[in-house]
């Protein structure tokens, strides 16, 4: 495979990461404070960075973007055809910067369930639960 294609999935990776972060940052790290009783917290948070709450409002076109980068992340890291170099010392190299891809995108997509599962389940749970 081409360098080109190399840095595509690795930026691609990277990119998915910081999307599957900023959903945490903006949507679920807040309800998951708040449902714990940790309301003072969120305030203090809000009033230190207001941009969170402008982002909240987004918070369906944030988690379909953030997605929608996992999903081109994963086409671009699982797909046929690929092939590393058959030089053995960059065939070694390509082995391990797929290991990293791997890892980065399996983190990210770690990242982007948690924050949908805080930000669209958790308070429901927890009211359908009555706790």
């Amino acid at each position: 495979m081409n360098p080109a294609g190399r840095w595509a999935e690795t930026s691609a990776g990277i990119g998915a990461l910081l999307l599957a972060s900023g959903t945490l940052l903006c949507c679920a790290l807040p309800i998951l404070l708040v449902t714990l009783g940790m309301g003072a917290t969120v305030a203090a948070w809000v009033s230190v960075a207001p941009w969170l709450v402008a982002l909240s409002h987004y918070k369906g076109w944030m988690f379909a973007l953030s997605g929608a980068g996992l999903l081109t992340a994963g086409y671009l890291l699982f797909r046929s055809g690929r092939a590393c170099p058959t030089d053995p010392r960059l065939a070694r190299l390509c082995a391990v910067a797929d290991r990293w891809n791997r890892r980065v995108l399996g983190l990210a997509s770690v990242l982007w369930v948690v924050g949908a599962f805080a930000a669209y389940l958790l308070l429901p749970m927890r009211q359908w639960l009555d706790v």
